[in-house]
């Protein structure tokens, strides 16, 4: 009889997740590899398969886990994942229980900026049609950032030295942490709600990517889009571009430079207004000598100096254009009188009654018809003879061809 022992499916998988959980490579390794079929379900856990060119492997990863993700995993991208190797007892599958990726490559914040400026782009946050201009002379400015570090002090500082006349409003708020995001997000919000300011400058001063983190966050991205003042992203120093700036109305390379873009320098306006006040006392002076010029030549015309004389020229020059005027009309008139007469004597020439003159008759019959041959009579009948003074009734006795 066979002494072996008869396993049942449950023990057999619970021996095998035993033996490889007692593995000490397993319990804490790194696996690198392509996620395809990634899924999260309801709960919140996240399902995904890894693989390489020959193999593949399914992974879980928790929801306690996946919240603490920087970036959003993609099927196809390229990873490496943290995690435990155990059996799933019910399915007999071995699967890695993953409890951090990162992508392979470049850093997981990398990733992450890069997924959301993508995001936002293709939403239209970053429109520069909806950019608000800054308003010129502002009365009020806002800061939202930490009252502690170094750059909200060099902030106010050049404020009040460029534009002292300006009300500072500072909204302290942390810029670091998971707290921050929620705390800047609040902090524009009220200054929007209860309108505190004409321009709002946001940011901080310089640092890694992680400590500038809270301005690479969608919810602060999203208020500053919202915000109905003007906002300035001023976030580390000038190589430092976070997302904030990319939705902001205006960026700016550094804290000390968004102040000087949020207000004018009050000493070049006022050296600006001396210039222009020069600049206008000299147009003036210059207007008034040209009227000056201008009234002296005036002064000289003999419409002036003489008024009887300048209203006797006026009057021969009256009479003289009198006088051109009746000489073209009697001209006008003789020329067509004589063209008249012209054409008068042409028409007199060739009228009938001259031919009558000469001696020649026009026959007619009884009932006026020109008699232009002998056909156009008969013999016996009456015809009338006009002559050049009156006419002769005849009658036909004969007629020659």
């Amino acid at each position: 009889m066979d002494e072996r022992h008869v396993f049942t499916v449950t023990e057999l998988n619970r021996c095998v997740k035993d033996l490889v959980e007692a593995v000490p490579a397993f319990s804490d390794l790194l696996l690198r590899g392509e996620i395809s079929n990634y899924k999260v379900y309801p709960s919140g856990h996240h399902y995904f398969t890894l693989k390489d060119s020959e193999s593949a492997l399914r992974c879980v990863m928790f929801k306690g886990s996946a919240m603490k993700l920087r970036f959003k995993p993609e099927n196809g991208m390229q990873v490496i994942a943290s995690g435990r190797i155990s059996v799933y007892p019910r399915d007999g599958a071995y699967q890695l229980y993953c409890s951090g990726l990162s992508a392979d490559g470049v850093g997981d914040l990398y990733v992450a900026f890069e997924q959301l400026k993508e995001k936002l782009y293709r939403e239209g946050l970053f429109d520069p049609a909806h950019k608000k201009p800054l308003p010129r002379f502002p009365r009020r400015i806002a800061i939202v950032t930490s009252s502690a570090g170094a750059a909200v002090h060099d902030m106010i500082r050049i404020l009040r030295r460029r534009y002292p006349i300006a009300k500072v409003l500072l909204l302290p708020v942390r810029v670091q942490g998971v707290e921050a995001p929620p705390e800047i997000v609040g902090a524009i919000r009220y200054a929007n709600r209860y309108q505190l300011a004409d321009v709002l400058i946001t940011g901080r001063g310089g640092g890694s990517l992680e400590d500038l983190w809270a301005f690479n966050d969608e919810r602060v991205a999203r208020a500053i889009y919202e915000s109905e003042i003007p906002v300035i992203s001023a976030v580390g120093h000038e190589p430092d571009v976070a997302i904030s700036d990319f939705v902001a109305d205006r960026r700016a390379s550094t804290p000390s430079n968004a102040a000087e873009i949020a207000v004018p320098d009050m000493a070049e306006l006022f050296r600006y207004l001396q210039d222009a006040d020069e600049r206008m006392a000299q147009s003036l002076l210059h207007s008034l000598r040209r009227q000056e010029d201008r009234l002296t030549v005036l002064e000289k015309k003999r419409v002036l100096t003489d008024p009887t004389a300048f209203l006797a020229d006026r009057r021969l020059y009256l009479d003289h254009i009198v006088h051109r005027l009746s000489a073209a009309g009697k001209s006008c008139v003789e020329g067509e009188s004589r063209r008249f007469a012209a054409a008068a004597a042409a028409l007199d020439a060739l009228s009938p009654l001259k031919v009558l003159a000469r001696g020649y008759a026009v026959a007619q019959s009884g009932d006026g018809t020109i008699l232009k041959n002998t056909a156009d009579a008969a013999v016996g009948e009456r015809i009338r003879v006009r002559l050049a003074q009156g006419s002769l009734q005849c009658d036909v006795v004969d007629k020659e061809d």
